[in-house]
């Protein structure tokens, strides 16, 4: 029977397009990756790729294995992750990429008690503020929002990504209060640019009634960051619309106030995603698990919305 490094080796090869890639996925060099693929052209007697200096793509006949035995692989390597090697104890390591900001305010707190009830996973956290390809990069989990959904990928509900209006008490105690989303305009604006459009988001603010008005904000200050944003407005630079999530500790504590309290801009959710797999890997199932378990337990879902009356 074939080994599992070689075949593994090959479908990431495939994936990723090059043996660099697989081998940062598998944690080998990418030497090792190549001579797994060679053992395995090797012992089937075909050549699965085309090589050259600048390139590396599927044969016919590496197109037509990659397609028969991708998901049975998936389903083997789950078995592998999910059988006990110490009493059904789940183990490995656990790669999940999330927003940076979000990811350290709110998931990092959860990882001293996640590891302490499973001692043999090991956790990979990437910060990053881009959509992953979770299999084609190796990626056991992603949070954040706004994923579009590949086929196999599955979505689930953390909290809503509820955009509000805040400034620090001592910039509002020199400015008149706004009413409505139009009175932003009137104020110092910290505002974001998009490193993916390179444009600098709009919104659009709801009250509870169901009203819709733009809130104009001003380009006093623009980052890339909503840490930096959120820093910005603790200066008292201006005000700034901006994720709950981003700023939960500073309006509990009172660093920052909400300004338009009635209103608030839909973003969508922050979700998890994890690859809808038959057999999901046991870290995998167990990390998702206590995920949800602490947000219910903290209530983060309503202290993360913006939708207050």
């Amino acid at each position: 029977m074939e080994s599992l490094a070689n075949l593994e080796s090959f479908v990431r090869s495939a994936q990723g397009g090059g043996f660099s890639a697989a081998a940062r996925q598998l944690g080998l060099t990418p030497s090792a990756v190549s001579r797994n693929v060679a053992m395995l052209e090797r012992n089937l007697g075909i050549r699965l790729f085309h090589r050259s200096t600048r390139k590396l793509t599927l044969t016919e006949a590496g197109e037509q294995f990659l397609q028969s035995i991708g998901g049975n692989l998936y389903a083997l390597q789950a078995a592998i992750a999910g059988v006990a090697a110490d009493h059904g104890e789940p183990g490995g390591i656990l790669k999940v990429s999330m927003a940076p900001t979000f990811g350290i305010t709110h998931l990092m707190p959860l990882l001293p008690g996640f590891l302490a009830r499973y001692p043999r996973i090991r956790a990979e956290w990437h910060f990053e503020n881009r959509q992953v390809d979770l299999v084609a990069e190796g990626y056991d989990v992603a949070i954040g929002g706004g994923f579009e959904l590949a086929p196999g990928m599955v979505s689930r509900p953390l909290a809503p990504a509820h955009i509000v209006a805040v400034a620090s008490p001592e910039y509002m105690r020199r400015h008149a209060v706004p009413q409505v989303p139009a009175d932003l305009a009137a104020l110092d604006g910290i505002a974001m640019r998009s490193m993916r459009t390179g444009r600098v988001r709009q919104w659009v603010m709801r009250d509870v009634l169901g009203a819709e008005m733009n809130a104009p904000l001003k380009e006093t200050f623009v980052v890339n960051e909503p840490a930096a944003m959120r820093t910005a407005a603790v200066l008292g630079l201006g005000v700034t619309l901006i994720a709950v999530p981003d700023v939960l500790r500073e309006l509990e504590s009172g660093e920052l106030v909400r300004l338009l309290p009635r209103w608030y801009a839909d973003a969508g959710a922050i979700s998890l995603y994890y690859a809808n797999r038959t057999l999901l890997p046991a870290k995998t199932r167990v990390f998702i698990d206590h995920v949800v378990e602490e947000f219910k337990r903290a209530r983060l879902a309503e202290r993360l919305a913006g939708s207050l009356g």
